[in-house]
């Protein structure tokens, strides 16, 4: 049984940033969505509610950086960097600002549409210098976010859940570095985020019709240990599966494809996410299985590369968790 953490950023975000004065707190009019609204209210000289003006943020931000402050920015990743592009360019990418870009609702984990889904974010801030890029997909991961980013010279985006989430894993984050879930020797299958629970839910049935998986788990997408990826890649048979709640352009399947071509590597890539399209709007588990990043899509997407089918039909993987859209673990369904 997954054990399921309500809303562990609030927790860590407090318990990290509590008492230090460096560490300010930034919010744009989303604060108990980004569920830093407890921190508001109990570390007020250290909150500074900036409106719906996410452009003035951002420069706030690199100015408060520079000033010795280290900055931590919370809204919905849409709205970190679809409107504020030009800002987080001028004034923190290019100084290399010591400024926490923590971007909630990534991909389609929120109802709420094209509008809120950050589908393509991975890919713009990968083609921006000095930028770090990590991504949670679990309880622990959330909670070691912070500490994470702080330890980075220079802007960090990170892609954060929230609401009610997972433990799948007992170590913090370690930047750089990318966790090893199993060792199989037929397929490598690369995840991140919430795709990593979905990759587990099916591994079991791969393993029953006899396909052995290696596993990896990305949280820190830049920088990129290729080398490391390219001995995973030389220990399995037949290639590599990608899986990303991203578009797969410019994304974690670019990224690998990138990482094979450089080194000619002659394997097979199949890339799971989403085709070329935006999202509407829907749950979570309709939404993973609409657009084929679930864990059935994995298998189809496995069976794609070994080129056979095995028979695996929803009733044999794992079961899925599903949550509520609305809940007390969401100030907004949004």
């Amino acid at each position: 049984m997954v054990e399921m953490v309500n809303r562990p950023y609030a927790a860590a975000f407090e318990k990290f940033a509590a008492g230090n004065p460096d560490i300010l707190c930034l919010s744009a009019d989303l604060t108990s969505s980004c569920e830093v609204d407890g921190f508001r209210d109990r570390h007020p000289d250290q909150f500074l509610s900036m409106g719906m003006a996410e452009q003035n943020m951002m420069s706030f931000a690199g100015g408060l950086a520079l000033a010795g402050f280290r900055p931590f920015i919370h809204t919905f990743g849409v709205f970190m960097y679809r409107r504020p592009y030009d800002q987080l360019m001028a004034s923190v990418a290019y100084p290399r600002r010591k400024v926490r870009l923590m971007g909630f609702l990534p991909g389609i984990t929120t109802p709420g549409g094209m509008t809120h889904q950050s589908i393509e974010d991975i890919a713009v801030m990968r083609s921006i210098p000095n930028m770090t890029i990590l991504e949670t997909g679990d309880a622990t991961e959330v909670e070691s976010i912070c500490e994470a980013a702080d330890g980075i010279d220079g802007p960090v985006w990170c892609r954060v859940l929230r609401g009610s989430v997972p433990r799948l894993f007992d170590t913090p984050i370690k930047v750089g570095e990318m966790r090893v879930l199993s060792e199989g020797t037929d397929v490598l299958v690369v995840t991140c985020g919430i795709t990593t629970e979905e990759a587990l839910r099916a591994r079991s049935a791969l393993a029953g019709a006899g396909v052995s998986i290696r596993h990896i788990h990305l949280h820190t997408i830049k920088p990129f240990d290729h080398r490391q990826l390219l001995d995973h890649i030389g220990s399995v048979k037949h290639g590599v599966v990608t899986l990303e709640n991203h578009v797969t352009e410019g994304g974690v399947g670019s990224l690998v494809a990138e990482t094979m071509a450089d080194a000619g590597v002659g394997k097979r890539l199949v890339r799971l996410g989403l085709k070329d399209t935006y999202a509407h709007g829907g749950s979570r588990a309709y939404l993973m299985r609409y657009y084929g990043l679930d864990a059935m899509a994995l298998v189809g997407g496995i069976e794609t590369l070994m080129g056979q089918g095995f028979g695996l039909t929803e009733a044999d993987l794992d079961a899925a968790r599903v949550d509520a859209v609305h809940s007390l673990a969401k100030a907004e369904a949004l």
